[in-house]
């Protein structure tokens, strides 16, 4: 399966309980398929105290699969596919929407 994402990339979640929320990528992970997106699927995780962090109940954010992210287009602001081409001999990726090439 392509990993059409990259960490700082900006993604809409488009199935799920999060359906609908934009953020940014924060992590990749590549062998399960999954992607940790600022603000999206929060979870509460229950930390013991060690000497530099107190203990409690942390919100954070857990990985989402990465079928279920889709690229927003910089220039629409929508979600949009992903293509790759060739541009001044180096490969880079553009939205299929708009044409444009994605930093």
């Amino acid at each position: 399966m392509k990993i059409h994402i990259r960490k700082g990339d900006k993604v809409k979640v488009i199935a799920g309980a999060n359906k609908g929320e934009e953020g940014n990528v924060l992590q990749v992970v590549r062998d399960k398929y999954r992607a940790v997106v600022e603000g999206v699927n929060i979870v509460k995780k229950h930390t013991k105290p060690t000497n530099d962090t107190p203990g409690g109940i942390v919100e954070k954010e857990a990985p989402i699969h990465i079928s279920n992210l889709m690229l927003v287009d910089p220039k629409s602001g929508e979600p949009t596919r992903i293509g790759k081409k060739e541009v001044d001999g180096k490969m880079v990726r553009y939205s299929k929407k708009s044409g444009e090439i994605i930093k």
